[in-house]
């Protein structure tokens, strides 16, 4: 399966994975459309943490045995048996959080429902990875998962 793979050595902490990412999860697809005129704002589905000196870009990690899916009371958060994608059904999801509470990464985002990375499905390459001007991010075929 790929993953995001964050490199904290080339991160600039400049933050246009998160601008990027939601921009692609808009409506409109366009960055200042997206920012400034969308109600409600897109949210991103990867954080940057740490400051100038250190900093990582955060996301999901689709785990190999993710325990936001067997969390998950309605069965939204699911777990695609080809790809390994973890995504969340939006139809499906009430927004209890239970899924957010049990991440042990922090990558459960919350709102009307739970908003999380699903790798920009549909596209070559996710967006935060595509937009990283100094490489911080790369998307790659790994072997095993968390």
């Amino acid at each position: 399966m790929k993953k995001v793979i964050a490199r904290e050595e080339h991160c600039l902490n400049c933050k246009l994975c998160e601008v990027y990412c939601r921009t692609a999860h808009s409506q409109s697809k366009d960055v200042i459309k997206a920012h400034l005129r969308e109600n409600p704002v897109p949210v991103s589905r990867i954080t940057v943490q740490g400051d100038n000196m250190l900093s990582v870009a955060v996301n999901c990690r689709h785990c190999d045995k993710p325990a936001c899916v067997e969390a998950c009371i309605t069965g939204a958060m699911q777990k695609d048996p080809e790809t390994g994608v973890v995504t969340c059904d939006e139809s499906r999801c009430i927004g209890c959080m239970t899924c957010m509470t049990v991440c042990g990464f922090g990558v459960i985002k919350s709102g009307k429902f739970a908003v999380k990375c699903d790798l920009c499905q549909g596209e070559d390459m996710p967006a935060c990875v595509k937009n990283c001007p100094n490489n911080a991010l790369v998307y790659v075929e790994v072997g095993g998962a968390e």
